[in-house]
């Protein structure tokens, strides 16, 4: 890993922990956290009053075995699985945590996926 690579790891991190003071999931409205790498992404929702993940959804998944999962399609998949799976466990109404990037491209589609699956936010 170069050392610019590291630097921007840092200031995601920088930018994500200074969102987290004023974000926290609740009972009510859980976090729905995103997490994107260059080849995945990851959506929990979160209840962070008792530490626990609701409910979780990712191109980890097998799902997804064989196609690609760094795009926005898989992104969009990823959304309204989370969506779905949120449902199930109970929960409508969410808190976004973009965990530290632009709510742009992948980001975006998985939040609007799940907003079109049911989540409110």
């Amino acid at each position: 890993m170069s050392d610019r690579s590291h630097i921007s790891v840092k200031r995601r991190q920088k930018r994500h922990f200074r969102v987290r003071k004023y974000i926290a999931g609740t009972s009510e409205r859980p976090r729905l956290a995103v997490y994107r790498s260059n080849q995945h992404i990851v959506a929990q929702v979160i209840d962070d009053s008792v530490g626990k993940t609701l409910a979780y959804a990712s191109t980890y998944d097998a799902s997804f075995k064989g196609s690609k999962t760094g795009n926005i399609e898989a992104a969009k998949k990823v959304g309204s699985m989370i969506a779905e799976r949120a449902k199930a466990a109970g929960v409508s109404a969410v808190v976004f945590d973009r965990g530290g990037f632009a709510y742009h491209g992948r980001v975006a589609a998985v939040a609007e996926s799940a907003r079109e699956g049911g989540l409110v936010f």
